[in-house]
């Protein structure tokens, strides 16, 4: 019972590990144009920034 107990503790420390890495760039991208946005520095310039949102789905 405590190699299982052991087992488990290490498998959910590797979750949690795994839960709180930040995304990735490209993973960050591809997340933007689901969004709508040509990249994730476009979508951050959109949230954070002076730009129209709009603008992005202009022609």
């Amino acid at each position: 019972m405590e190699k299982k107990h052991f087992a488990l503790k290490k498998l959910l420390e590797a979750v949690e590990k795994e839960l709180l890495k930040k995304p990735n760039r490209k993973t960050l991208d591809r997340l933007s144009l689901l969004a709508g946005f040509q990249d994730w520095d476009s979508f951050q310039e959109a949230l954070h920034g002076d730009v129209d949102p709009k603008a992005n789905y202009e022609g």
